[in-house]
């Protein structure tokens, strides 16, 4: 299930343009035409989440109680009623006035339904208030909020009439089948279509007409692949990995590549899967935030083994094949199955391997390998990536451990001991979350760390594409040749977060290095390799590929209009015009980003930097003064924006009012002593001399060898004819730096040889 998470007009019956059946069948047939043939799988399917995934809101779908109740809860207030045989709910709307608004259709079942309603524009907003459906002795049947305790005001995208909230942008693609959103960026409408309002069997078999076709012929003979008889996709051909690709357009994190769905493609023809990135994964890879099954399962040992979901999930009903360890059993058992020649034969289900009471939860094999996170509020899930217990690590890399989420009140390092005591020397191999967490923490070491985790092919994709995007955001040039390899490997996942390294470059080393990627056999990775390349001479261009890159060019800017109904999307369409040169353009698409969402500071900071280059300083100063003004701007932001602000003011000849919010950014960004240089140096412009050196040794205690800030530091003192005090930070900076160039500059002013 999906949480839906810019505001809507009032609702206007007369404007509402509903999401509906598709009149082009593009080779997909009646949804009907699919269960009287397939009888069996149908019984199944119609009680499973995908059947329910969204269905209209009639008596015999709507599970909440519309019986005239009542909710309340941190100022959010609404009730559920019935009217005429319609479901209506009272609540606060995009005006800040409540008002009846009907229920169109109905959003999962289990454990909670979620429910949504038609707006202007095509649009189809959910409902922060959803319904417990679980047994009332399991805490449901009830009303509850998926923000427990906050209060959203109607400017705030995560209202429920927000653009987090909007079902075309959020969920639609995953919760009907081949869904098109038909996005119009000018009028930041939609007019979405559908071949099935749920996810039925053309959502996983692809187009079905020519199958139905098949199956109303006279002439049906033995088949020997899907193809023969009128499947796009063939899940026998496609193997392990494809299969798992099949399923995973829904189940993962991804950038949509805005082609829709594409049956019986690789993934990465239809989207980018997101990397193992911090705010959906703990350093080790273990799930934070929603990321879905597919970033974790390909990080498991069974997914390298060949595993598929359907190994231990029911296609059609999408149940569990098997209850409790049962499941595991099926394979890790004393007679493993011939095709994972590689798995140990022994007896897993018992004390010797778990260590614990037969029957209790600590020897049940998924809350060991899988443990699960709520989400939602009220719904657990289970995190795929399938791993042994690192609690030695759990410190480390500041990721949960399975031991102690059971075992409250211990430490990791009990849990850790404790695996000592029944494996005496238990194997503790290096972890790529080390190396992953060195980035996060920007250790000296990550650069070699992640160069090495890139060439390790013993190591999932995901992890060594994740690597490689961190290697690209270090911006060093030492990371380039690590990144040239990796743009040669044998997994497009690893090309494609590769590629960005290379954007920066003179025109000629990126047509060099990324002009092969244009031909590459996944649009992810030419998506990339366009992206990179934009901004280049045409005539850095081999003279015969350059009508099919300005083509290529600009039906990637279509397709990045046609999605970007999201503040990250339109983020990326003004950076793409942007490097096109489109400079006024580009800037337009960073404003519409802001009024989807005004808190996301990507966008305010690129229209700032852009603002102010091309002399529209007024507007820049504004667009920081706004996100300031902002209440609950995440500190790291609001640090970054009091930053560029004290820099433009100080610019503009305004220091004090720059000193001012030099002290509020170096306050919110602790760890970034280039503020307090910056800081310093305004300071002792202002005669504040004083407050300059505490400023510069705040800084140095962050960064003790830092050349600028010793420079600083020597200028102050000498400036305040505190000799001793100047020499003693030369002292420090001639070993810090010692071919630093203004060092003999300082010696000839304070009278050295």
């Amino acid at each position: 299930m999906c949480l839906l998470t810019l505001p809507s007009s009032a609702l206007l019956a007369s404007e509402v343009h509903s999401p509906g059946l598709a009149q082009d069948s593009a080779g997909y047939a009646p949804a009907e035409s699919c269960m009287g043939c397939h009888r069996e799988q149908a019984r199944g399917w119609e009680k499973s989440d995908h059947a329910w995934a969204m269905r209209d809101a009639t008596a015999e779908n709507v599970l909440g109680n519309f019986n005239n109740a009542r909710f309340q809860e941190a100022g959010v207030q609404a009730r559920f009623f019935r009217q005429g045989g319609r479901f209506f709910v009272n609540t606060e709307g995009a005006d800040g006035k409540p008002a009846n608004f009907p229920i169109r259709y109905t959003f999962g079942h289990q454990p909670l339904q979620q429910y949504l309603v038609e707006f202007p524009g095509g649009r189809l907003q959910s409902l922060t208030i959803a319904w417990d459906s679980r047994p009332k002795d399991a805490g449901g049947q009830r009303w509850f909020s998926l923000y427990p305790g906050r209060q959203f005001s109607p400017s705030d995208p995560l209202h429920w009439t927000g653009r987090y909230q909007n079902w075309n942008a959020m969920c639609a693609d995953c919760h009907s089948s081949n869904l098109l959103k038909h996005y119009d960026d000018k009028s930041d409408s939609f007019a979405s279509t559908w071949h099935e309002q749920s996810v039925g069997c053309q959502g996983c078999h692809g187009p079905g007409l020519a199958h139905v076709e098949w199956a109303q012929s006279q002439h049906k003979q033995a088949y020997t692949s899907a193809s023969e008889i009128g499947l796009q996709v063939d899940f026998k051909s496609l193997g392990s990995r494809g299969q798992v690709e099949q399923c995973a357009f829904c189940h993962s994190r991804r950038q949509s590549l805005g082609v829709g769905q594409q049956p019986g493609h690789p993934l990465l023809d239809s989207a980018l899967p997101a990397s193992l990135r911090a705010d959906l994964y703990h350093a080790d890879g273990q799930i934070d935030g929603e990321a879905y099954e597919y970033g974790s399962f390909t990080q498991s040992k069974m997914f390298a083994a060949g595993v598929t979901c359907t190994d231990c999930h029911n296609p059609h009903t999408a149940k569990l094949k098997a209850k409790g360890n049962s499941l595991c059993l099926q394979c890790h058992q004393e007679r493993p199955p011939a095709r994972f020649p590689s798995l140990q034969a022994k007896l897993y289900d018992s004390p010797e391997h778990h260590h614990h009471e037969p029957g209790s939860a600590g020897a049940q094999c998924v809350n060991c390998h899988m443990p699960s996170k709520t989400y939602m509020v009220i719904d657990p899930r289970r995190d795929h990536s399938i791993r042994i217990p690192r609690p030695d690590l759990s410190d480390q890399l500041a990721s949960p451990d399975a031991c102690t989420s059971c075992h409250a009140g211990k430490s990791a390092n009990w849990a850790a001991g404790a695996i000592e005591h029944w494996f005496k020397q238990p194997q503790r191999p290096p972890h790529y979350g080390q190396s992953l967490n060195a980035a996060r923490l920007g250790s000296a070491t990550a650069l070699a760390q992640l160069a090495a985790l890139i060439g390790d092919m013993s190591k999932p994709a995901i992890v060594r594409a994740s690597a490689a995007e961190q290697l690209v955001e270090l911006g060093d040039a030492a990371a380039l040749p690590s990144l040239t390899q990796a743009l040669k490997d044998e997994n497009p996942l690893v090309r494609a977060y590769s590629i960005p390294g290379f954007a920066e470059l003179e025109p000629v080393t990126r047509v060099e290095r990324l002009l092969p990627l244009l031909d590459d056999a996944n649009l992810a990775v030419r998506d990339e390799a366009l992206r990179a390349l934009t901004g280049i001479p045409l005539l850095a261009l081999p003279e015969s590929r350059r009508e099919a890159f300005r083509s290529a060019l600009d039906e990637y800017e279509k397709r990045l209009r046609s999605n970007a109904d999201l503040p990250s999307s339109r983020l990326s369409l003004g950076l793409l015009l942007e490097r096109k040169n489109r400079q006024l353009e580009a800037m337009e698409q960073y404003r519409q980003a802001l009024r989807m969402d005004p808190y996301f500071s990507p966008a305010r900071v690129k229209l700032v930097t852009l603002a102010n280059t091309t002399l529209h300083q007024d507007e820049a100063q504004q667009t920081l003064r706004e996100g300031l003004a902002l209440n609950d701007m995440p500190p790291a932001d609001r640090g970054n924006l009091a930053y560029m602000l004290a820099l433009l003011l100080a610019e503009q000849s305004q220091a004090e009012e720059a000193a001012h919010w030099l002290g509020e950014a170096a306050n919110a960004l602790p760890n970034n002593p280039r503020i307090r240089y910056n800081q310093g140096l305004l300071l002792l412009q202002l005669g504040r001399a004083e407050e300059a050196q505490g400023a510069l040794e705040a800084g140095l205690d962050q960064a003790p060898e830092d050349a600028d800030l010793l420079y600083a530091l020597i200028y102050l003192h000498g400036s305040l004819q505190q000799r001793d005090q100047a020499l003693s930070y030369l002292e420090r900076m001639q070993q810090a730096a010692p071919a630093d160039p203004r060092l003999a500059q300082i010696r000839r002013q304070l009278g050295m040889p």
